[in-house]
C-alpha cells in the first residue's frame, strides 16, 4: 500500500512537471506569434455629368455610358448622377510565426466592404488571404493576392478606387509566386488561378473558362531596383476553353491563347515621384482591360468554332509632389482596342469580352490631398472620353464610331488605423 501510495505520489510530481514544462514550452512558441491589424475607414462622395459604367452603385468607374438617343434624338444617358458609400474601408491583419525550414513566415487575410456584386454589397469580402516564406534571396507566396500584372511599387495613385482601370491591369487571383533576388535584379515567376476576377466569354464572366483549359495563367517577370530607380518588364501566357458543346451538341475543345506584355518604371526625387507603364496584350478581360476575342470561323455542321484574340494597348503616367501636408499629383492614360490578327466573323454576338464595343479611350485626373495624422482629404476630378463603335470590321475593330465623356467629382474622407 505504501509502495503504491509513493508510485502515486511520484506519477503525480511527474504530470505537474510535464504540465509546468508544456505550459513554459507553449508560452516561449507563442512569443513567436503575433497578428497586426490596420486599415482605414474611407467614405466617398462623387458626382458624374452622365450615366457611366460602372460597379457597386456607381463606386468604381470604368468608363461613360454611350450615347443613347431617344425618340427626339436626345441623349437619354446624357443625365447626371450623384452618390456617397464607405463600402471601401478596410480592414488587415498579418500573421507572424516561427521560421519553417530557415525561411521568415508571415500569412495575410484582408477584407473590405466591397463584396464581389450588387447582390451582395456592403458584405464583408475577402481582398487578400496568403502565406508568405521569405529566405535570404528567395520568396514564396501562396493564396490570393495581386496579379502580378499589378505592381505593388508602381501602379497610379488615384484616389478613385479603380486605380487607373481600364489602362492599369487590375485584379487579385489564387496563386503561388515565387521571387528569387540577384542583386539589384529580382526574378518572379507565378501560376495564377482565377476568382473574383474572372475571364468573359459566351456572354458572362467565369473561372471555369481558365478551369477547362486544364493549366494556370503563367506569368515571368524581370524587376530591378536602386534607391531612387525602379523599373521591370515581364510577359503572361493564359489559355481558356469558352465551351465544351456547340449549339448543336458537339463535344468543342476551342480554345483562345493570350500572350502579353509589360513594361514599367518609376523615379523617386525629392519633390516628385513619376510612374509609367505599358501593356501590350491578348485576351486580358479578367484584368479589367479593353480586350477578349472575336470567331474567325464556324463549321456549319457541327456548330464548332475556331476563335482569335483582341490585341489592345495601355499607357499611363501618374506624378504626385512628395510634400506634406498637402500633395499634389496627376494621372493621364490612353487605351486602343487593336481587334484581332486574323479576320473575323463581324457579328457583335460573336465577339466576347470586356468593353469590345469601345475603339479607344482616354482619362485625365488631377488631385489634391491633405493629411495630418490619421486623417486625410482628398479631392480628385476624372474626365473620361471613350469612342464607341455600334458595329465591328474584319478584324473586330468597332466602327460607326462616336464619342461620349464624363466628368468626376470625387471627394473622399480617410482615417488610418
Amino acid at each position: 500500500m505504501t509502495h503504491m501510495r509513493k508510485t502515486l505520489y511520484l506519477l503525480a510530481a511527474w504530470i505537474v512537471l510535464f504540465s509546468i514544462q508544456a505550459t513554459a514550452q507553449d508560452k516561449d512558441e507563442q512569443k513567436d506569434f503575433g497578428i497586426d491589424f490596420k486599415g482605414f475607414v474611407k467614405n466617398d462622395a462623387f458626382y458624374d455629368s452622365r450615366q457611366t459604367a460602372t460597379a457597386r452603385e456607381g463606386h468604381f468607374l470604368l468608363w461613360p455610358m454611350p450615347q443613347s438617343p431617344d425618340n427626339q434624338g436626345k441623349d437619354i444617358n446624357a443625365h447626371p448622377q450623384f452618390n456617397m458609400l464607405a463600402l471601401q474601408s478596410r480592414l488587415s491583419g498579418t500573421i507572424t510565426g516561427p521560421d519553417f525550414l530557415g525561411a521568415s513566415t508571415s500569412g495575410t487575410i484582408e477584407g473590405d466592404f466591397f463584396a464581389q456584386a450588387n447582390d451582395n454589397i456592403n458584405l464583408f469580402r475577402l481582398r487578400h488571404a496568403f502565406v508568405r516564406l521569405e529566405w535570404q534571396n528567395t520568396e514564396l507566396l501562396a493564396g490570393q493576392y495581386w496579379n502580378p500584372m499589378f505592381v505593388t511599387r508602381c501602379y497610379p495613385g488615384t484616389v478613385s478606387f479603380n486605380t487607373g482601370v481600364p489602362m492599369q491591369p487590375f485584379a487579385r487571383n489564387p496563386q503561388v509566386r515565387l521571387k528569387q533576388s540577384l542583386g539589384s535584379f529580382d526574378v518572379v515567376a507565378a501560376a495564377l488561378a482565377q476568382r473574383d476576377y474572372t475571364s468573359r466569354a459566351e456572354g458572362e464572366a467565369s473561372s471555369r473558362f481558365l478551369r477547362n483549359s486544364g493549366r494556370p495563367d503563367l506569368h515571368l517577370q524581370l524587376h530591378y531596383s536602386s534607391k531612387s530607380f525602379l523599373a521591370g518588364a515581364g510577359m503572361s501566357y493564359k489559355t481558356i476553353v469558352p465551351r465544351l458543346a456547340t449549339d448543336q451538341g458537339f463535344h468543342t475543345e476551342a480554345s483562345v491563347d493570350g500572350l502579353s506584355y509589360m513594361v514599367y518604371a518609376r523615379v523617386n526625387t525629392r519633390p516628385l515621384t513619376i510612374k509609367l507603364e505599358a501593356v501590350s496584350g491578348q485576351n486580358l478581360s479578367d484584368v479589367l482591360q479593353v480586350s477578349g476575342f472575336a470567331t474567325h470561323s464556324i463549321d456549319p455542321a457541327t456548330g464548332r468554332r475556331s476563335l482569335e484574340p483582341l490585341r489592345n494597348t495601355s499607357l499611363w503616367a501618374d506624378v504626385h509632389t512628395n510634400g506634406k501636408p498637402f500633395r499634389a499629383g496627376l494621372f493621364a492614360g490612353y487605351t486602343r482596342n487593336h481587334g484581332t490578327q486574323e479576320e473575323i466573323i463581324a457579328s457583335e454576338n460573336l465577339i466576347f469580352g470586356f468593353g469590345n464595343n469601345i475603339a479607344s479611350l482616354y482619362r485625365i485626373s488631377p488631385r489634391l490631398t491633405y493629411q495630418s495624422g490619421k486623417v486625410r482629404l482628398a479631392l480628385e476630378g476624372e474626365y473620361t472620353s471613350a469612342t464607341f463603335g455600334s458595329s465591328y470590321n474584319e478584324h473586330a475593330v468597332p466602327e460607326d464610331t462616336h464619342t461620349a465623356a464624363n466628368m468626376r467629382l470625387l471627394f473622399s474622407t480617410y482615417y488610418f488605423f
